[in-house]
């Protein structure tokens, strides 16, 4: 790969997960690096491998995105220094697994719209303003197969998955005529520690994402950054999963996932998520053919309405012998 010794990168999130992906990627590619997490001891350390291992230089930030003050603060510290970000990456983010009403912490879920949302507005109002100035820059946002569908028992997570990616598709449009580009990248369940720190282990997401790791979703997001892609679904399954919250009605997107992020019982049987995929993949090559050979006249849209129609039929019958409503 060619060096890239005279761009930084700055990304949250970056001791574990798709945080420490994206970083390994940016590293290998001759990008210097700042590295912001809550863990000065794990910065410290992934600092002196890559300065080490690829001869590049680390600037390791250790603050809470929790806290309101931070964002200013990450800014602040890469001013006095000389830093010039040239790619921001807001990939930290959290979660809180439970029922809002009674079961969950409000103290956390507030948290998690401070560093989901607010923080990530924070640190992009710094940096893209400067991006804009040089007309030259990248934004990689962390959004989500969360934001495009509702998530019973993480309402407030799915919600600031929902903002980021609605933030970053109007930031889109406002910069379309610059050189600076906004890349939402919008994995599935994916083999982190998100789970285990959102409370969330055991559900059925958790067991599907053990089956997708972090490296696969960082390099699909990466090369859609670096070809300044404006989104970008990773696996192909959750294509499906995206395509199919469009297609089909709200409260079977909603119900569904509701079942995704409940925890199985022992007697439930193996092969509903082959069923539910059957459904996905059925809806979605429906949708695709239309689209191919349709227009966006009444022709295509009386079409559509049908998909739709037979979509809801079809899906309400499986889903309730499925017990998925």
């Amino acid at each position: 790969m060619e060096a890239q010794t005279a761009k930084t990168a700055l990304v949250t999130g970056a001791t574990s997960g798709i945080g420490r992906e994206l970083a390994n990627l940016f590293a290998k590619d001759g990008y210097n690096l700042v590295l912001v997490a809550r863990s000065s001891d794990g910065l410290k350390e992934i600092a002196g491998e890559y300065e080490q291992q690829f001869g590049i230089t680390v600037t390791s930030i250790a603050k809470d995105l929790a806290d309101p003050k931070a964002p200013e603060e990450i800014y602040d510290e890469t001013q006095r220094n000389g830093i010039r970000v040239d790619v921001l990456v807001n990939n930290a983010g959290m979660g809180e697994y439970g029922m809002f009403a009674n079961e969950t912490d409000l103290q956390k879920e507030l948290s998690i719209i401070q560093i989901n949302a607010t923080s990530l507005v924070h640190l992009t109002k710094l940096y893209l303003k400067d991006m804009v100035q040089r007309n030259d820059g990248k934004v990689l946002m962390l959004a989500s197969v969360a934001s495009v569908a509702p998530h019973p028992l993480m309402a407030v997570y799915g919600a600031t998955k929902s903002f980021i990616l609605s933030f970053t598709e109007a930031l889109q449009n406002e910069l379309k005529d610059t050189n600076v580009t906004l890349t939402a990248l919008m994995p599935g369940p994916t083999n982190t520690d998100f789970f285990a720190k959102a409370g969330a282990e055991g559900t059925r997401v958790h067991q599907i994402a053990q089956t997708t790791e972090a490296a696969k979703v960082a390099q699909d997001g990466y090369n859609a950054l670096m070809k300044g892609k404006e989104k970008i679904v990773s696996g192909l399954m959750n294509k499906a999963q995206v395509a199919m919250a469009h297609v089909l009605p709200d409260e079977m997107v909603t119900g569904s996932m509701r079942k995704q992020l409940e925890r199985p019982n022992e007697s439930e049987e193996q092969d509903h998520s082959m069923l539910i995929t059957a459904i996905a993949v059925g809806v979605v090559a429906a949708t695709t053919l239309l689209w191919a050979f349709g227009t966006m006249e009444n022709g295509w849209k009386g079409e559509a309405a049908k998909v739709r129609r037979k979509a809801k039929s079809t899906g309400e019958s499986l889903f309730g012998k499925l017990s998925l409503n």
